[in-house]
């Protein structure tokens, strides 16, 4: 009896996780609802032109942060989320598809947070001058900088410490699990932040290849998810953090 309301939580926790990954990546492949305005460069030849700064399109860039981050974060947190079914459910608590939902809430709290941020720097690197109309940097040096110090920081012990606990998501759901309605959000939340600790500088290259840039922004989920979740996560890890300071030396070079 209890494995098949498992296997059906389970479903139904991976159906939803599933919908909710394709509604927000559909959202951002339709443009994040930015209304991004076409101008007419001669030639035949059309770019892309971000609105002006407004309190509407402030709130619209912190919408389009929270939902990449969601689009790019919760492949790779899928399988503690649906641990959490699993636990909740074998150890007597009930409510193994709720707390599911909690955990997931938790961990998207975290990364809301680190949208707040993210949103924020994009204005202040807009106001400089230093992002390009596609929403990506304007400025070599900044580029190659922060690809630099993107892989550097691949292979600093912070770095691998998170990798760690987001590799062993259990001790979040277990050890670290507290009483009550929020128990499994703040499960969430804590396993959320390694998680942060572990990409946050992935994601600021986000700067650097585009936040319009689909094909960027699926590349950084993909090494997100490989890391996370393959046995050989780790080396790919600091294989790419040397990928990343050599390409950044050539930027800074050129």
């Amino acid at each position: 009896m209890l494995t098949a309301v498992l296997s059906h939580e389970r479903t139904l926790v991976l159906g939803g996780l599933s919908a909710v990954i394709a509604l927000a990546w559909a959202w951002l492949l339709m443009g994040a609802g930015l209304g991004m305005e076409e101008m007419d460069m001669g030639g035949g030849q059309m770019m892309m032109m971000a609105p002006a700064w407004s309190p509407s399109y402030a709130a619209m860039i912190l919408v389009m942060w929270i939902v990449m981050m969601a689009a790019m974060m919760l492949p790779s947190a899928a399988p503690a989320i649906l641990l959490v079914s699993a636990v909740t459910r074998q150890s007597g608590r009930g409510g193994g598809m709720s707390a599911s939902w909690l955990f997931a809430f938790g961990y998207l709290a975290v990364w809301s947070g680190f949208s707040v941020i993210a949103a924020a720097l994009q204005w202040g690197l807009d106001r400089a001058g230093l992002l390009s109309d596609a929403m990506a940097s304007a400025n070599s040096v900044m580029a190659g900088l922060l690809l630099i110090v993107a892989g550097i920081y691949q292979w600093t012990p912070w770095k691998q410490a998170c990798l760690r606990q987001c590799r062993s998501p259990l001790d979040h759901v277990t050890r670290y699990w507290r009483k009550g309605v929020l128990g499994p959000a703040w499960a969430g939340a804590r396993n959320g932040a390694f998680c942060l600790g572990c990409c946050w500088m992935l994601m600021a290259l986000l700067f650097v290849g585009g936040l319009m840039n689909a094909l960027w922004i699926a590349g950084l989920a993909l090494l997100v998810l490989i890391e996370k979740l393959l046995p050989f996560g780790p080396r790919v890890s600091q294989a790419t953090g040397v990928a990343l300071i050599a390409w950044g030396a050539v930027v800074l070079l050129r």
